[in-house]
Order: structure tokens, then sequence, then C-alpha cells
């Protein structure tokens, strides 16, 4: 037996889905599928904003340093 599997009666010696499994996941694959779909959307929102947002600023408030100074040479 494989790890995780234990005497699960939901797989089958191949370790496929048995049609009871099946059947007890039907009433659920359409709303964790718009579940899923909202939370990456909402992910992929976050992001495009964050990168629209950082590409506007200029740094005009950073201070750059001069350029160092050359060492004497003796």
């Amino acid at each position: 037996m494989a790890a995780g599997f234990g005497s699960s009666s939901y797989y089958d010696r191949r370790f496929r889905q048995s049609p009871a499994l099946i059947r007890a996941r039907r009433p659920y694959i359409f709303k964790n599928a718009v579940v899923g779909s909202v939370v990456a959307a909402v992910a992929i929102g976050v992001y495009a904003y964050t990168i629209s947002v950082i590409g506007q600023d200029e740094f005009e408030d950073v201070k750059v340093p001069n350029a160092p100074s050359q060492p004497e040479k003796k």
C-alpha cells in the first residue's frame, strides 16, 4: 500500500479513483472551480495592480550619492 491511501475504499489497487469517490466529489466540482477562479483572479489582480503602481514611481525622492572620488596616486 502506498503512503496516504491506507485501506481506503476510494482507491483501487492501481490508485485510481473509485466510482464512489467520483460520486462523492461531483457536487463540489463546480463550486470548487468557481472559488478557484475567483482566488486566481484576485491574485492576478493584486499582482497587476502592484506592478502598475511600482512602474509609475520615478524614484525622484531617492538621493543618489556622487561618484566615488579617486584615491590620490603617490
